[in-house]
């Protein structure tokens, strides 16, 4: 009897031996993720949920915020010791994160097939001085979406191919009392104000910085600023635009009222085809405009990657976790929310299905699209810039003087 009662507690010793060990075993995983654009917050919980079924040994915790709190979240958290071990960056802070030890460096975990199969352009989005720090994940750039309606009734044949050319039709729409101001914009105070300006930057041919110094205040970069406040004051534009985010922007093109929009890959299938748009089969999209004599078209670099953290204690299932994320299989199935990085992937017919216009536009846009300047300083220069053009729409300064403020406290 005794004998049997130790047994009894031996084996329960050991069963609960083996799931303590079991349950140690079990990686947990934090990841800090986006609230907007791009690839939903259901739809990233999908992805990694496919995940954790094949890695029934890694459990990741998801938290989404607004792209406005995802920089200050990560850097923080690294401040304190820990907290993520993966991390969605923006094309604009490798500089920093890098100079700042906040991301691994990862280049010797790229394999030759991963370097020969993801577009060129999209390795710029994760590399700093001449290291890899994540795989690219979102590329994205901004393009013209337009309403082929509202177009039709005013009797423009073809979308806009130069900035002036945009102007003159937002003109027409708006004298034959279509709409009363056309264009919509993402100006509000943030970094959607800085990407608009950049797309100008690079259809005026203009430069962010000479010599690692500013040089926006000249040339290119002033012609950007003064095409935005003439926009705005010419009554063209939505006067809200000076406040709106792409959201805002994506709700009330979807609402038929713009004619015009600059804006994320994203808006393409969800005004085009989503339940509550009011435009649904009625939008167009071209790569954003160029200027005569300048350039053909204009884009901006808004990819975005993921990265592992410096302070992760699982770096290897972290990267394994990337891997997948940003693996063909997974970008190909989502590919109506963002385009794939895979250059083989443009020629599966099921990416392109239904999107063809957009698949034709991003051929043109990516591989014009223009970096925001590669600083350790970029969060000073974005919100100096943020605050000229705040400025000089709101008509406080001019142009030329909102950029040579900016110029001076941009910490370069």
């Amino acid at each position: 009897m005794l004998k049997s009662r130790r047994n009894a507690l031996i084996g329960a010793t050991l069963i609960g031996a083996f799931f303590a060990t079991n349950a140690y075993a079990e990686t947990t995983l934090n990841a800090l993720f986006m609230a907007q654009a791009a690839y939903s917050e259901a739809d990233v919980r999908a992805m990694t949920e496919a995940f954790s079924k094949a890695n029934p040994d890694v459990k990741v915790n998801l938290e989404f915020v607004p792209y406005e709190g995802l920089h200050d979240k990560t850097v923080l958290a690294q401040g304190s010791g820990g907290g993520y071990d993966v991390v969605l960056f923006d094309v604009i802070w490798p500089a920093e994160y890098a100079s700042n030890k906040v991301l691994v460096d990862v280049t010797p975990r790229i394999t030759e097939d991963m370097k020969k199969g993801v577009l060129p352009g999209a390795w710029t989005t994760v590399q700093y001085d001449g290291a890899s720090y994540g795989m690219p994940w979102i590329l994205d750039t901004k393009y013209l979406f337009y309403n082929k309606e509202i177009l039709e009734k005013a009797g423009i044949k073809t979308p806009p191919k130069t900035w002036d050319e945009l102007a003159e039709q937002a003109k027409t729409i708006k004298d034959k009392g279509l709409l009363a101001t056309p264009i919509a914009w993402s100006w509000s105070q943030a970094e959607a104000a800085v990407c608009d300006y950049t797309t100008l930057v690079s259809a005026y041919g203009g430069d962010f910085l000479k010599d690692g110094k500013p040089d926006f205040q000249t040339g290119g970069g002033l012609d950007a600023l003064k095409y935005m406040v003439s926009s705005y004051t010419s009554g063209i534009s939505n006067p809200n635009s000076k406040e709106f985010l792409e959201e805002d922007v994506r709700k009330l093109f979807e609402n038929g009222e713009a004619a015009f929009a600059l804006n994320w890959t994203y808006m393409y299938n969800l005004a085009n085809a989503g339940p509550d748009s009011k435009v649904a089969g009625k939008v167009g999209v071209v790569p954003a405009p160029g200027v005569a004599g300048k350039s053909e078209v204009s884009a901006v670099n808004g990819s975005m990657g993921l990265g592992i953290t410096a302070t992760s204690k699982h770096p290897d299932e972290a990267w394994n976790y990337i891997t997948f994320m940003t693996s063909q299989a997974v970008q190909n199935q989502y590919a109506k929310l963002s385009l794939p990085i895979w250059a083989s992937s443009y020629e599966d017919p099921a990416v392109s299905k239904d999107q063809e216009e957009l698949i034709g536009a991003a051929k043109q846009s990516l591989a014009a699209m223009y970096p925001r300047p590669t600083t350790p300083k970029y969060q000073e220069l974005s919100v100096a810039l943020q605050q000229a053009i705040q400025e000089a729409l709101l008509g406080q300064t001019s142009p030329e003087d909102a950029l040579k403020t900016a110029a001076e406290n941009s910490g370069l």
